[in-house]
């Protein structure tokens, strides 16, 4: 068992009258031992990273949101797809939710599934990291390429507390003491929301930065094609995508609404890019707090990406 708790039942929704017209809820299956390859859903239930860097409370939620604003799409999947259930921590003690976490997800890349993680807060990347590290194990310094579409950095400090704001800072220094490279692309940074020592920090680390600003119709095509000469450097791509990168009209339900954020008709064209690219081992979706969402708009939204990544 992967998860600390799983229950299918979630999975409702409309039945179409007319041949071959299934949604997610009809087509997704308890993921088993001897499952063949496929997409697989790793829910972690946590917020508790959020709570330490003083966010908004909720995201502990954001998988069970995900999975019924999931559940009533059209499947367009050939492969199968499934539910693992949800890591927890309901005890306070991050690190060991963490340890689950990469526990579950080093074993879905060993079987050979896409994970997808459903978070929580984006402590989730630390988790979701260690066990793609942990797939990697064997190799010789593999050239990871994380790439997180995101308002905020999260190079804060984890020597004070390890937090949302911290993962990639972990992630350096697990790199750092592997002698693994590391390679991090952020895209979608707010400059009013990040201080200048987080841009210093990422330009120490070699970070490639798009500010939310930047990105923009008219720049796209020269930002895809940054993305790949960063891929193009990389073995295996970990993509995750903290939802308060959109803006607050879009995402209101996140720990951290963007002001001005960017827009889901802009980032679909780069994760399809990245999905095409032959080298996504690992996706996850970070912030998604339905306690403050609207009409269920975030979740729609996260659920759409995930569709989009499915295909």
């Amino acid at each position: 068992m992967l998860a600390d708790r799983f229950s299918l039942d979630i999975w409702t929704g409309r039945t179409d009258p007319e041949p071959d017209s299934p949604r997610w809820h009809q087509r997704i299956q308890a993921l088993a031992e001897a499952s063949e390859p496929g997409l697989a859903l790793l829910g972690f239930a946590c917020d508790e990273g959020v709570r330490r860097n003083h966010g908004r409370v909720g995201a502990a939620q954001g998988p069970l949101a995900l999975r019924k604003a999931l559940a009533n799409l059209a499947w367009h999947r050939e492969a199968p797809a499934y539910d693992a259930g949800d890591v927890t921590c309901e005890d306070g003690d991050l690190a060991a939710a963490q340890a689950r976490l990469a526990r579950g997800v080093c074993a879905l890349l060993d079987a050979g599934h896409l994970p997808v993680v459903l978070g929580g807060g984006h402590e989730v990347a630390f988790g979701s990291w260690s066990g793609l590290a942990e797939h990697f194990s064997g190799s010789s310094a593999p050239r990871i390429g994380i790439v997180n579409f995101d308002a905020h950095f999260d190079l804060r400090d984890p020597a004070h507390v390890q937090s949302s704001g911290t993962p990639f800072a972990q992630i350096a220094e697990q790199c750092q003491a592997r002698g693994w490279p590391f390679r991090y692309a952020c895209l979608g940074v707010s400059r009013p929301s990040n201080t200048r020592a987080l841009f210093n920090r990422a330009a120490e680390l070699g970070v490639l930065v798009r500010e939310d600003r930047e990105m923009r119709e008219a720049g796209l095509a020269a930002i895809a094609d940054e993305l790949d000469a960063f891929l193009a450097d990389c073995d295996a791509l970990y993509l995750t995508i903290d939802i308060d990168v959109l803006p607050a009209c879009e995402a209101p339900g996140v720990s951290a609404p963007a002001a001005r954020g960017v827009p889901l008709a802009l980032l679909e064209p780069l994760l399809e890019r990245l999905r095409d690219s032959g080298k996504l081992r690992l996706v996850d979706f970070a912030e998604l707090n339905p306690t403050y969402d609207i009409d269920n708009r975030t979740a729609k939204a996260a659920a759409r990406l995930i569709h989009l990544l499915s295909l």
